[in-house]
């Protein structure tokens, strides 16, 4: 939808500034031609790097941790015995 749009505003655009020149009809579509291949290389461009950054098409399951494997690992409490206020001391 958002690429139809893209497409259609930049006609819409194109053919206003080319009328408002008063440019040969046959120069205006070879240039509307020429802004239509260039938006759709773009959205080319756009569409593979979204497959890279949407991932879909990845398998993480290499990655996937085995809750049985977290019953091992060790809690480490907290030290909560940390005193700021030697931070704030201007006698130091």
């Amino acid at each position: 939808m958002n690429k139809i749009f893209l497409l259609m505003t930049i006609l819409v655009v194109t053919t206003l500034s080319l009328e408002a020149k008063n440019v040969d009809p046959k120069k205006e579509e070879a240039l509307k031609e020429k802004h239509v291949k260039e938006q759709m290389e773009r959205e080319k461009k756009f569409a593979e790097e979204q497959k890279f950054y949407q991932a879909d098409e990845y398998d993480f399951s290499e990655q996937e941790v085995d809750p049985k494997d977290l019953e091992t690992i060790e809690v480490i409490e907290p030290e909560n015995d940390f005193d700021i206020t030697d931070v704030y001391r201007d006698d130091i």
